[in-house]
């Protein structure tokens, strides 16, 4: 139970978001900025990263790196997230600094 992740992954580029005390930090390589997904939708995340997994925890976060072996095994061009806000986003990194970047793909997925 102690390993219980704030996610679950969802075919090969989604992920969606199941816990409400727990905001998600996504992490798309090192030249992508970093997402944080809350229960009211998704927001730039600014402040430094959590060193460890206790300081996340602290912080009530859970960072998602996309590349590490057991989420998607690689950085995503595109990728999906259901928010707790009733909402799937579409996150493409090739329109980083556009109003493209983040959008609203489907309302009301649940």
């Amino acid at each position: 139970m102690a390993d219980e992740r704030a996610f679950i992954k969802s075919g090969r580029n989604t992920l969606i978001h199941k816990v409400k005390k727990v905001d998600l930090v996504v992490v798309n390589g090192e030249d992508h900025p970093k997402i944080k997904v809350t229960q009211h939708g998704l927001e730039p995340f600014k402040e430094p990263l959590p060193r460890n997994r206790r300081e996340a925890r602290e912080r009530y976060l859970e960072v998602v790196y996309i590349a590490s072996a057991d989420i998607f095994a690689e950085e995503k061009r595109l990728l999906f997230i259901q928010a707790l806000d009733g909402k799937e986003y579409k996150i493409d990194y090739s329109k980083v600094g556009t109003k493209m970047f983040v959008r609203i793909h489907q309302e009301s997925y649940l």
